[in-house]
């Protein structure tokens, strides 16, 4: 179910336009963006009438169109959705005044003709109206836009879940291409957008169109019983700051769909057949209970489908996985369904960045890290072995650490004191950093795991040093001077300064702020 917005209460808003139009879906429509300059309010419902470009270039500017400022409008006059929309065969369409478009005429007959006489109408009673002359209409608007992309978390999707008493089939459906019929396949529910995709393609609507079309309807329908729903208009669902404000539900039963709590991530050869886990690479237990907590969205992981990746991400790559193979799927660091790629993201929280921005990357010779992904088989473990079983037992085996070293074993303070001249030795709270870092290695299951020793933490510091209660100090490796011999390593004071205030950068640290001298530097009397 990847639809729009939870089940809020109604606000006097939307008791006002719960007859309205629907919210924010012209075909051939889309959101204005904002322009510099502008002196109105943010709007989410800025709508781009701009259709007649499937037909060629516009010749005039697209109509820069408020969609709610119009509803609000037509709902004193007891006018719904009617006035503007046609009933289709199942769905109110989101189209003006049309089910579909059959020529450019067409389309510019209707605004002209509807838009043109509604503002000649209202203007007559005595009303405020717009523009009844082109440039009036056709002008591009500076109004700048608090449209955001919604989508339907855990949360979100509970509260529908509840709403709808467990009865799944009202929004999941497959299509049966011999029957051409849509039906529900009850345990087998998956992300509306495995099929619908941007755009509309072979009878199929687009995931844009579909959430409109259906969402809104039920919320709609739901709002004409008195009984409490989603919102029907676009800020209800696409303002910012109103998204910030919907209620998140902590505690979410997990949604089961056959998956096992821990399984291999296996590559898949020709033929179907398994890859021997004593050979190639090794085998990568998976967590997925783990997994599922820490995500939103099964899609996060399966972008195409609920299948497994080795499915169509093979050894050799396969055109379902657009010939992508497994090991580049894994590891590709730019793309967020890949293991690496996810994890890369989890850098930039403030408790990681504040060492991870300021590391060298790993040369490629270095494959250390790797060992906390893939690790040996059981030595008894064959292609036939099952799954879920040998992953639980290396799961089990694994010992993440969630500490460093004893409050003994770090120093309380340390003294910087070999550039001072104008400013007095800087009094380093050592163990406090050191403390303040575990606790955020420690809140991370993630973080716990890349962390196989308890010295690893000191080398977000202690870089290049071996792991030790006493590494050496940074004096050893940075001269007090920049030395031309060697440019890639700064000299002490620069060593010093990029590593602390890029720590304190990353990681938004206020007292001292990273370029707030004095808040570590006293001035010498």
């Amino acid at each position: 179910m990847t639809s729009h917005r939870s089940l809020p209460s109604r606000s006097a808003l939307f008791n006002t336009v719960a007859a309205a139009l629907v919210a924010a879906a012209f075909i051939g429509c889309s959101s204005a963006a904002s322009s510099p300059g502008a002196v109105d309010a943010p709007r989410a419902d800025i709508i781009r009438i701009d259709g007649l470009k499937q037909f060629g270039r516009l010749e005039r500017p697209a109509v820069v169109f408020l969609h709610e400022k119009h509803t609000q409008a037509l709902a004193p006059k007891n006018k719904d959705c009617a006035a503007c929309h046609l009933a289709g065969t199942k769905y109110i369409s989101t189209k003006f005044m049309r089910l579909k478009d059959d020529s450019k005429q067409q389309v510019m007959d209707l605004y002209h003709a509807h838009c043109t006489d509604c503002h000649r109408q209202t203007t007559a009673a005595g009303e405020k109206s717009g523009p009844v002359v082109c440039a009036g209409c056709h002008a591009e608007k500076p109004i700048p836009s608090s449209w955001a992309e919604i989508g339907m978390d855990k949360s979100l999707h509970y509260r529908h879940v509840k709403a709808q008493e467990n009865k799944c089939e009202a929004c999941h459906h497959q299509f049966d291409p011999t029957a051409k019929k849509l039906f529900y396949a009850k345990g087998k529910e998956e992300t509306c957008r495995y099929c619908h995709l941007d755009r509309t393609v072979e009878n199929v609507t687009s995931f844009r169109q579909a959430a409109h079309d259906q969402c809104i309807d039920c919320h709609r329908k739901t709002l004409a019983l008195n009984k409490d729903a989603g919102p029907a208009t676009c800020s209800g669902c696409h303002d910012a700051g109103l998204q910030k404000k919907i209620e998140k539900v902590k505690e979410i039963p997990r949604l089961m769909r056959g998956q096992p709590d821990a399984t291999l991530v296996q590559a898949i050869q020709r033929g179907g057949q398994k890859l021997d886990p004593g050979t190639r690479a090794k085998v990568v237990p998976f967590n997925h209970i783990a997994h599922e907590a820490a995500n939103d969205s099964c899609r996060v992981c399966h972008h195409a489908g609920m299948a497994a990746c080795g499915t169509c991400h093979t050894l050799q790559g396969s055109k379902e996985g657009r010939y992508v193979n497994l090991q580049t799927a894994m590891h590709r660091v730019s793309a967020q369904a890949s293991c690496m790629g996810c994890h890369q993201e989890y850098l930039a929280d403030k408790r990681c960045a504040g060492c991870h921005a300021s590391m060298a990357p790993r040369p490629p010779q270095d494959v250390s890290a790797c060992a906390r992904c893939h690790v040996p088989p059981p030595a008894d473990a064959t292609p036939q072995s099952d799954a879920k079983q040998v992953a639980a037992a290396l799961l089990e085996a694994r010992r993440p650490v969630t500490a460093t070293y004893s409050d003994d074993a770090v120093p309380e303070t340390v003294l910087i004191k070999g550039l001072s001249r104008q400013y007095e030795p800087v009094k380093l709270p050592h163990r406090k950093i050191v403390q303040a870092l575990a606790k955020g290695v420690k809140e991370s299951k993630l973080a716990a795991n890349f962390h196989p020793d308890p010295g690893t933490l000191c080398q977000g510091c202690h870089h290049h040093s071996p792991l030790s209660t006493k590494p050496p100090a940074c004096a050893s490796c940075h001269g007090r001077s920049f030395d031309d011999r060697n440019p890639s390593r700064p000299g002490l004071q620069a060593a010093y300064h990029l590593q602390c205030m890029e720590c304190h950068h990353q990681m938004g640290i206020e007292k001292p702020a990273a370029t707030d001298c004095t808040g570590c530097h006293r001035p010498t009397s």
